[in-house]
């Protein structure tokens, strides 16, 4: 499917979190959502930027500002995750690849010469009404959660 763009409504959905717990993005509404989507759990650019997420984790809660990872690895695999790095935030798992499709993140990646089908590293700033504020592709891990943070301050949150 195609990427939703800016002022579109956000594509709903609901996911597990990394203790089973169901989420949804309506349940949301009201305040702005941070839906950064990633590779792979446990992998250097995936660790980078969700540690980073997690120093500047203070930042999005003063602001009000959710924060939701989404990769297509299991609940269990997430709990592993958030637990060996001390991540304060819900990290959904979309073992079905639904929301990926919705969002229009899952694709033809390239590495090391191969070809395959993977999730892009991409973020959702989504706003209270739930519409998509602003889209983030080819996303830097270690610069990812000061920029949002700074377009949320521009953006009144």
């Amino acid at each position: 499917m195609k990427m939703p763009e800016i002022g579109s409504p956000a594509p709903r959905f609901t996911l597990s979190d990394q203790e089973g717990k169901e989420h949804t993005l309506g349940g949301y509404a009201g305040k702005w959502v941070l839906l950064y989507f990633y590779p792979k759990d446990d992998t250097p650019g995936c660790t980078i930027e969700a540690c980073a997420i997690r120093d500047q984790f203070k930042d999005f809660k003063d602001i009000g500002a959710i924060v939701l990872g989404v990769s297509t690895d299991s609940v269990a695999s997430h709990k592993k995750f958030a637990d060996a790095y001390a991540l304060p935030f819900t990290l959904l798992s979309d073992v079905h690849k639904e929301v990926v499709g919705r969002y229009g993140v899952f694709g033809e990646k390239k590495f090391m010469g191969k070809t395959y089908m993977g999730t892009n590293r991409t973020s959702f700033l989504i706003d209270p009404s739930l519409t998509i504020a602003k889209v983030y592709e080819k996303v830097k891990p270690e610069t990812h959660a000061a920029e949002v943070i700074a377009d949320l301050k521009a953006l009144g949150a």
